[in-house]
């Protein structure tokens, strides 16, 4: 009875008896169950650290240390507590210096509670370990070490895995380690196997039999009993030998992922190649491997498949794949999924009716089929998609642009965007990504959008809303990396990086700006994929085209750390980048390919004359004029690039780049009274910089609230947090202005052929820049002073004759194109030869046109006349000739600004007209003398 008794409280301890070491790989401890209170020799062999940055550390003599934390519970962290003066991570922590056993093995003694500073009252059951280097720079990651109290405790050595598959027939060893001398009984499924008595160790052999799917039971008690009140501990393991699938060829017409047969049948199919074995496992099984869901394997060994009947119309199901009994995934190419840790953070609101979390499900991740959906109905049958020379992009990240962070927020929006004038949205990736507060480039389900932002098909009307307004919609697509909760990703990984054969991504990225895991796009399997997710959105959701991110990245050039030779000429990249233009062509012949790419110009000029769009990055340019400092803005030209196409999308800021009224009012130049860091000069400033952007011919894109001068850093927040949502800048009067000249740009840029001409010329480099647009019915010019000092320049028009200030509706005679003028910091005039509706007045703070300093048509210049000039008070204005009339004489600044305005009769043939200067300063001012309805003279005048 008393046997009977002890096997009986053995399997109920089972289930919380210690299951493994606790100890990650390489980590060694002497006492092997060190308590708190004893004094403890960690051993560390760094050749088993996973974490790529802890090569650096092998080798090393010297100058390694131990950066640590002690916690309460097994699992947990185990950093709560740490060692006194343990804060600056990049430099050594002489505490935790270590000592070189050899061989890469490292040493340290220790005493946890103490060194710690570990309070009596509270226990200890784990250290948290990183061993690195002094400056920080190389270390390993995360590893563990357990502690125990002083009850009797098992230490597991072989098998390290508690529940796992093993081959048919096989031996598998079995090795424990127990805390003081015991009895020992070890049993199979119930059965004894072996029995030892007075011993702290036991090593013995098991048969893994040859009956697959069957999982068995290895237990191993342990007393040091005499009676019922003696101590005992107990530890249990699982294994299963492999089952051998079916092998089956796939079925015709299916392809990998949810394939729906019916409106109750549902065949699932998962490339697996390299995998022995695959069970579907969901809420139809309880989550658990049976052999009724062990999937098929195809006669090639790369897929796994197995039809789902019975299903219910309309009901979702979760699920997931169980992969050599280890690994379970969600489907790759699920177009929903269930996140445990941040689906309950969603509101209905975001997502109404969303499917609770399966608990039993493994992992964080399943996925989601239903059959019998209904198809979005969609409104927007006659949309054309806009000339891709002429796109006017804007590009907004939902959680940034809407205070909802929901797709309809932005569809409401969209009144506001038209009145913008764009016509094509660049939305930030939105396909699922970690968490619910990201840009997106940390991608792992690639035909899911984020349930952060709504549901698929207020994605959809967002879309069609779009298209009815004639504004086209691009992706942000990331298919340069992806991050670890991909199943491919998952499925073939190897410590902190993908395994040597994973099918689809390179161990270490080939290039140096990767974040997460680099694809390998020479690989079948990353080409299969790419074509399908490329197809998926312009045909599911009819996306109009696609912004891939880094796709300089889409390479097996390796250039390691060297940026200047990932960025040369690369035959391999350029027949990448060819082979999925020419698949996307085959079915959406007209969808935009835009690259970001910053590579070798002769590189994106051939991919340009292809067919492919670039982003042009010119922030800094930019930035640097407008806070008036030497810059040159010519890259913005492709045909200062030497292109052939107008295949550039120029930009002056992007969700990458630092806003450029921030860094005006941060950082730009102050001469006397003109001072850029204020809000008022620096939207001044945005303004001739905006004049120069959009007049430019070719595609540009704008970032979200750039048009009212955005002026949050884009680090505030950390780089990628989330920042302020800005709408109230549409209240401000001085912002507005900004957004009016964006319109006004934009208007002219898709209504006048001269903003579309080939024959252009941007003058970019000086403080005054210059552009002249050339048309075969229109030519216009553009001038402006980035300066913040005045400057008498030469304006260069192209030509002589009539021409319209854009902003003030004047007209100019332009008699002497040679002759000098001054502009104003800040000031720029855009002039046509063909007269064009004249915007409101105010949006810019001048209203005389340049062209009236540099010769107006009106009567000879020798009968007009002031004298003295300079003067220090009063000057006369003569007029000389046989007019007889009223005369307007006003006097204003060199910014348009009246001071003394008064009309005046000439009854003679001479007038002479005394103007007085007094009390205002010393400076430049112009006189504009206009008899009845000619046109107006302006004279120059100095005050001392």
């Amino acid at each position: 009875m008393r046997f009977l008794y002890l096997i009986s409280l053995f399997v109920s301890l089972a289930a919380t008896a210690l299951a493994q070491t606790g100890n990650s790989p390489g980590v060694t401890t002497q006492p092997a169950f060190p308590t708190a209170e004893q004094s403890l020799t960690l051993t560390i062999d760094l050749t088993q650290a996973k974490d790529s940055r802890a090569k650096a550390l092998l080798g090393k003599k010297d100058d390694v240390y131990l950066w640590s934390g002690a916690g309460p519970t097994e699992t947990g962290d185990a950093f709560r507590y740490q060692p006194t003066g343990q804060t600056d991570f990049s430099k050594p922590f002489e505490p935790g210096k270590m000592t070189t056993l050899g061989n890469d093995r490292w040493q340290i003694v220790l005493t946890p509670r103490t060194y710690y500073n570990v309070p009596a009252t509270d226990v200890i059951r784990r250290l948290g370990l990183v061993v690195k280097s002094g400056d920080g720079k190389a270390q390993t990651e995360d590893l563990y070490a357990r502690i125990y109290d002083s009850k009797l405790s098992i230490l597991r050595i072989e098998p390290s895995q508690r529940d796992f598959y093993v081959d048919a027939n096989a031996t598998l060893t079995v090795r424990y380690k127990t805390s003081r001398q015991v009895s020992l009984r070890l049993t199979l499924d119930g059965q004894p196997v072996l029995t030892a008595l007075n011993t702290d160790s036991l090593r013995t052999s098991l048969n893994t039999g040859t009956q697959t799917g069957l999982r068995r039971t290895v237990i191993l008690q342990a007393s040091t009993m005499t009676s019922p009140t003696g101590e005992s501990a107990a530890d249990t393991f699982y294994f299963t030998v492999k089952p051998q699938p079916i092998i089956a060829s796939l079925p015709a017409g299916l392809k990998d992922g949810i394939n729906y047969t019916s409106a109750i049948n549902a065949t699932l199919v998962l490339f697996a190649p390299l995998k022995s074995f695959v069970y579907l496992i969901g809420e139809f099984n309880n989550w658990q491997p049976s052999a009724q869901y062990l999937m098929n394997r195809t006669p090639d060994g790369n897929r796994y498949w197995l039809e789902l009947p019975g299903l219910k119309p309309g009901q979702e199901v979760a699920f997931q794949y169980l992969v050599d009994g280890q690994i379970a995934v969600a489907d790759p190419y699920a177009e929903k999924i269930l996140d445990r840790n941040n689906d309950k953070f969603l509101t209905a609101a975001t997502y109404p009716n969303l499917k609770p979390f399966p608990a039993d499900a493994p992992g964080n991740i399943v996925s989601v089929l239903q059959s019998g959906q209904a198809a979005y109905a969609w409104k927007s049958a006659s949309f054309k998609r806009p000339n891709s020379n002429n796109l006017v992009i804007y590009e907004l990240l939902v959680r940034d642009f809407s205070a909802s962070l929901t797709y309809k927020a932005v569809a409401d929006s969209l009144p506001y965007l038209k009145q913008l004038g764009i016509n094509a949205i660049e939305l930030m990736p939105i396909m699922e990504f970690s968490g619910n507060d990201s840009w997106g480039y940390n991608p792992i389900f690639y035909f899911a959008p984020d349930k952060a932002y709504g549901t698929k098909d207020d994605l959809k009307a967002f879309i069609d809303k779009c298209h009815e307004n004639g504004i086209a919609v691009l992706l942000d697509m990331v298919l340069n990396q992806a991050d670890y909760e991909f199943p491919y990703v998952k499925l073939y990984f190897d410590g902190d990086r993908p395994a040597t054969n994973s099918p689809f991504f390179n161990p270490q990225a080939t290039h140096p700006f990767s974040v997460f895991f680099d694809f390998n796009h020479e690989s079948p399997a990353t080409q299969a994929f790419v074509q399908r997710v490329c197809q998926y959105w312009l045909q599911e959701y009819r996306f109009d085209g696609y912004r891939f991110d880094l796709s300089k990245g889409f390479t097996q050039k390796n250039s390691g750390g060297d940026v200047a030779a990932w960025g040369a000429y690369d035959a391999s990249r350029v027949a990448i980048w060819k082979r999925i233009y020419d698949q996307i062509r085959q079915y959406d012949p007209t969808a935009y390919v835009v690259l970001e790419h910053f590579a070798d110009n002769t590189e994106e000029r051939e991919l340009a004359d292809y067919g492919m769009l670039f982003w042009g990055n010119a922030n800094g340019d930019f930035r640097a004029a407008a806070k008036g400092l030497s810059a040159n803005i010519n890259s913005l030209s492709y045909k200062q690039r030497g292109w052939n196409s107008p295949n550039l999308v120029g930009y002056q800021e992007s969700h990458d780049e630092e806003r450029i009224i921030y860094d005006v009012l941060t950082n730009g130049r102050t001469e006397g009274s003109y001072n850029t860091k204020t809000l008022a000069t620096a939207l001044e400033r945005a303004k001739v910089a905006t004049a120069f952007f959009l007049a430019t011919p070719g595609p540009k894109l704008i970032w979200q609230f750039g048009e009212l001068g955005y002026d949050v850093s884009i680090n505030q927040n950390g780089r990628t947090g989330a920042k302020p949502v800005k709408w109230d800048y549409a209240q401000d009067a001085s912002r507005r202005k900004l957004l009016r000249v964006y319109q006004e740009f934009i208007k002219l840029k898709l209504t006048q052929p001269a903003f579309r001409a080939t024959d252009f010329a941007l003058d970019g480099s000086g403080l005054v820049k210059r552009l002249t647009l050339n048309h075969d019915t229109q030519t216009a010019f553009l001038i402006g002073n980035f300066d913040v000092l005045p400057q008498s320049v030469v304006p260069g028009f192209p030509k002589g004759g009539l021409w319209y200030d854009y902003f003030t509706g004047k007209e100019a005679n332009v008699t002497d194109v040679n002759a000098q003028v001054p502009l104003q910091p800040g000031e720029f005039h855009l002039f046509s030869t063909t007269k064009l509706p004249t915007p409101e007045a105010g949006i810019v703070p001048w209203t005389d046109a340049l062209a009236v300093v540099t010769g107006v048509e009106t009567e000879p210049a020798e009968l007009v006349n002031v004298m003295p000039n300079p003067t220090a008070e009063t000057a006369i204005v003569e007029l000389t000739g046989a007019y007889r009339g009223p005369v307007a004489v006003q006097l204003s600044n060199t910014s348009g600004q009246p001071f003394r305005s008064q009309i005046v009769h000439k009854m003679a043939f001479t007038l002479r007209q005394p103007i007085s200067l007094q009390g205002l300063p010393a400076g430049t001012y112009f006189l504009r003398i206009r008899q009845g309805e000619g046109k107006p003279v302006v004279k120059k005048l100095v005050k001392w």
